[in-house]
């Protein structure tokens, strides 16, 4: 598929582009094109499983599918893990109402504009570049997952070892090409149309590794459904 690289990331009022992806959770292709004129469709750009705190996000969308499903919503996880590492991953790891598609050159991120970071050692430009003193300066608090407020890497380890993840090769290049993929989520109506974003681009860096509520993002979902 050809690549259209946005200028930042898509706002509510741009159509989205198409993207073609290998679908994870059945067999063949899932193109966003399917969804056009049919439903309105909620699409998260994650990064890879290797991401524990996607890991999280993508639990939860999926958790919303059913709700949102009622509402006449599609829900399309997108992961940067190689195919057959992603169903390796769920087939052990099943999410009800998962539909998922791999995407490990970022193809799509790029296309909705969503940014890689450079890690520098202390140059930060964001979100283009960003310094590992302000990487380590940067807490997380995750009551009942962390211990405690911890810098963002020393969780992201902490979490790993936690779900015993166990970090295989696909998983480690995914890691060393894909670590600094900001992530987001769009919520598309019945034409393609952005309406809804959440990524983690605005605010310098205070999003990261955040997610919206479930209250935001079906309070979005029912505009997009009225």
């Amino acid at each position: 598929m050809s690549e259209r690289h946005a200028d930042g990331p898509l706002q509510p009022g741009d159509r989205a582009p198409n993207i073609v992806l290998d679908a994870i959770t059945r067999e063949g292709k899932i193109a966003l094109e399917d969804f056009r004129g049919q439903s309105p469709i909620l699409i998260g750009l994650f990064r890879g499983l290797h991401c524990p705190f996607c890991r999280r996000h993508i639990a939860a969308q999926a958790q919303l599918g059913a709700a949102l499903h009622e509402k006449g919503v599609e829900s399309l996880t997108v992961v940067n893990t190689p195919i057959e590492r992603a169903r390796l991953y769920f087939r052990y790891h099943p999410l009800p109402n998962l539909l998922a598609a791999s995407d490990p050159d970022r193809v799509s991120h790029r296309a909705f504009g969503l940014p890689t970071l450079e890690f520098t050692d202390h140059e930060t430009e964001w979100p283009r570049k960003v310094g590992m003193d302000v990487i380590m300066s940067m807490q997380v608090d995750m009551p009942g997952e962390t211990s405690g407020p911890m810098n963002r890497l020393a969780a992201a380890e902490y979490l790993n070892k936690k779900d015993g993840y166990e970090m295989m090769e696909a998983d480690q290049r995914m890691a060393a090409t894909g670590q600094g993929q900001l992530f987001g989520q769009f919520l598309l109506d019945r034409e393609g149309i952005v309406r809804w974003t959440f990524t983690e681009v605005p605010e310098g860096g205070q999003r990261m590794f955040g997610a919206p509520s479930p209250q935001e993002l079906m309070s979005a979902a029912s505009q997009v459904a009225s």
